[in-house]
């Protein structure tokens, strides 16, 4: 076959990427054509995301793209999920979006149920993991606020369809980020309207819901013309950059959990149905859209962030460290010295992670830790011990066996972290691929083009293309031990 070319942007909660995506007589080739910032901006006591910022890079990304001199089949965009911008009557964007790590939502769950519906009632309507940051909570919490934003907002759009829509002219709302809001059930695949209109806000203020593969539009005019390109048509992939990355696993059968790893760490299942009953509401387990019909039954867990921000912390400070040398100052560390719950409330936004860290093991009557390699192995050996306690449970919702964890995104490259999770969960892990939300976002406009069916069959191709590492379990006392022990400290938090 003649190559066909592929234009992906994948946008992270720390940083974006333009991506090619070439797909010639059976083999996937990925190539990265512009890298930028995406940060949070800080302004009048609120947090934004710079959606401005975000779309000149997209414009830059466009331009990189036609400096390729390949024809380019269609364009995709994936990012992280629940926020949203707002859009004029007249078409315009109205400022900023909000970030999801904006205080304004603490509390806003609790005022919810207390004011609008019981917190079992929204679960069961929804089947979302009860987060402050979901939008629901942010559309109630700007509601209450007597938001302007809000009030003159003739449409809300997903960041990604935000993003599709600066590029477009059109308005979509895609259905794997619209699974993320809680405001959408995933029984009707449809937006719950009673949980918008009983705060005051329209439903209708959502453009109509699209599955992956949907053609959204082609990029405007003018801005093809301005970037070098012929209007190309824009694709809604799966738009939460997770299911676009769970997309890609490179499962050869059904008895597998998935590890997306990164900033946030997102575990689940992949199920045929949602799962939404009294186990899951009480393990607060979330059902988000998938592909082909799949439902994502997943949880997530604070990841990488803990290390992150000890690693922002320690530049500031003077001292800054390369991947290796994290490896190695871990790896040298006293083992299961010291245990934090990476999900505690006090990681979520602190003001400084290494002081929210020891004053974590001084709650729990644990030793301090003291160098940054004792830093860097708690946070290590906390993340492994906390996939252990997730997977068990869903070990009691999967219909059946779960023989590996396959773990994907960026933090499938931290291969002391493969191990340590694979010694705690006592199953193999496969790593791999690190780029998995830019090869699902890829494959998923391949699979619109025609040039792959199921989703089975996207995974056949980019379990040939795309290399894995697995990890055996090993030191299976020490960690069983250490699991006890991490048990008994996350419960007297």
């Amino acid at each position: 076959m003649q190559p066909e070319h592929f234009l992906a942007f994948d946008l992270g909660a720390t940083s974006g990427r333009t991506i090619l995506g070439t797909i010639d007589d059976n083999s996937l080739h990925m190539k990265e054509l512009t890298r930028f910032p995406n940060q949070v901006l800080p302004m009048q006591g609120h947090v934004f995301w710079n959606i401005f910022s975000l779309y000149e890079h997209l414009c830059e990304g466009l331009r990189a793209a036609a400096r390729e001199g390949v024809k380019i089949r269609s364009i995709g965009i994936d990012t992280w999920g629940v926020d949203v911008a707002f859009i004029a009557e007249d078409g315009t964007l109205l400022g900023m979006p909000y970030a999801y790590r904006d205080p304004h939502t603490e509390g806003a769950p609790e005022a919810y149920f207390k004011e609008v519906m019981s917190r079992k009632e929204v679960y069961a309507r929804t089947g979302i993991q009860i987060m402050d940051f979901n939008t629901i909570y942010q559309l109630f919490a700007l509601r209450r606020a007597g938001s302007s934003q809000l009030e003159a907002a003739d449409r809300l759009l997903f960041i990604p369809d935000a993003l599709s829509y600066l590029l477009t002219g059109k308005m979509v709302t895609e259905y794997t980020i619209a699974s993320t809001s809680q405001l959408l059930n995933p029984r009707t695949q449809k937006l719950e309207n009673e949980l918008l209109e009983r705060m005051g806000v329209t439903p209708a203020k959502f453009p109509d819901i699209v599955m992956p593969g949907h053609r959204i539009g082609t990029l405007r005019p003018e801005l093809a013309a301005a970037c070098g390109l012929p209007e190309i048509p824009v694709i809604a992939v799966a738009g939460h950059d997770t299911a676009s990355a769970v997309a890609a696993v490179p499962a050869s059968d059904e008895h597998f959990a998935y590890l997306s790893s990164g900033t946030w760490s997102l575990m689940g299942i992949e199920t045929r149905s949602p799962v939404i009953d009294e186990r899951t509401y009480a393990l607060n387990i979330t059902n988000e859209g998938g592909v082909d019909g799949t439902t994502r039954l997943l949880k997530n867990i604070t990841g990488m962030w803990l290390l992150e921000q000890c690693l922002k912390e320690w530049k500031a400070l003077g001292t800054e460290y390369t991947y290796p040398q994290i490896v190695e100052l871990a790896d040298k560390a006293e083992p299961f010295r010291s245990m934090i719950d990476p999900d505690d409330a006090s990681f979520a936004h602190p003001e400084s992670m290494i002081a929210a860290i020891e004053a974590y093991c001084a709650r729990t009557s644990q030793p301090l830790p003291e160098s940054h390699a004792e830093f860097i192995r708690t946070i290590f050996e906390s993340l492994a011990l906390k996939y252990r306690r997730v997977l068990d449970c869903f070990r009691e919702l999967a219909p059946h066996p779960i023989e590996k964890l396959h773990v994907i995104g960026g933090g499938s490259k931290n291969a002391q972290l493969n191990q340590f999770t694979a010694n705690s969960t006592a199953i193999p892990v496969v790593a791999g691929p690190s780029e998995a939300t830019a090869i699902g976002n890829v494959m998923l406009q391949a699979k619109a083009a025609g040039l792959v069916g199921s989703l089975a069959e996207m995974r056949q191709l980019i379990g040939r293309c795309v290399p894995t590492e697995t990890f055996i379990p090993n030191e299976r006392e020490a960690w069983e031990a250490a699991y006890t022990h991490f048990e008994k400290i996350i419960g007297q938090k």
